[in-house]
């Protein structure tokens, strides 16, 4: 069993989350492990259905994985001049996601409009 946080949910079920929680899907999907989210209902986005296409991700300085430092040195890994991607979440699709445990219980990823009808009317959805 993996149970991992969320930083943002979709309405269908797609999870953004710090970057390696999309490895740790796939691992778990490869293996039949199941792969649970624990977070509040707040952190779903009712607007938002798509994660792949719908959440922004922040991408973090280059530097942060271009440098390495220790105590009293710093080393470049690659040239100075180098480019590098350094994204802060990835986004799990919903079809790795066994479920969201939430305060309402633990629900199928494509459930969640269904079991939180009140919030997304209240959002004005």
């Amino acid at each position: 069993l993996v149970i991992v946080g969320a930083d943002r949910i979709t309405r269908r079920g797609d999870v953004a989350n710090k970057i390696g929680t999309y490895l740790k899907a796939l691992a778990a999907f490869d293996n039949d492990i199941p792969f649970f989210v624990a977070a509040p209902s707040s952190t779903i986005d009712w607007k938002l259905n798509d994660g792949k296409r719908e959440i922004p991700i922040e991408n973090r300085s280059a530097a942060e994985v271009l440098t390495v430092r220790g105590v009293d040195q710093t080393g470049q890994l690659a040239p100075p001049d180098e480019a590098a991607a350094n994204p802060a979440f990835d986004v799990t699709h919903n079809r790795f996601v066994s479920g969201i445990i939430t305060e309402r219980g633990i629900f199928a990823p494509t459930d969640l409009a269904t079991r939180f009808q009140d919030q997304i009317a209240n959002a004005g959805l």
